[in-house]
């Protein structure tokens, strides 16, 4: 499985853009529980943000296209180092986990996203 940290996102983001379809961002799919985005949430900066807890994922597989990039966040990394599993087995090949989820993110990228 592969990994970034919050920090690596816009070299992982600027790597994993397509030229031939600008328009096609990368995703960062939020795994997180819906009380959870409303305590601390990202905001899209070059990516497409999807929340889509984890316990849906299965259900939602069709939402998510196997050739876009995805890169899979939670609170610290757990569920989304699942979810990514999840989708490599399910033939997604553009994914990776976010090391130290959105704990990391508000110590890497914006302190001023809550830690919770």
């Amino acid at each position: 499985m592969n990994a970034i940290t919050p920090a690596q996102l816009p070299d992982w983001l600027s790597q994993s853009s397509d030229p031939a379809a600008p328009e096609a961002l990368p995703v960062v799919l939020d795994v997180r529980e819906p009380w959870e985005l409303q305590t601390a949430s990202v905001k899209p900066e070059g990516f497409e943000l999807r929340a889509m807890p984890m316990r849906t994922v299965p259900a939602r597989l069709l939402e998510l296209d196997r050739h876009q990039p995805i890169a899979v966040l939670c609170h610290h990394g757990g569920r989304s180092a699942q979810v990514v599993q999840f989708l490599e087995g399910n033939g997604f090949t553009r994914v990776v986990n976010i090391a130290g989820g959105i704990h990391a993110w508000s110590q890497e990228r914006d302190p001023g996203v809550p830690v919770y």
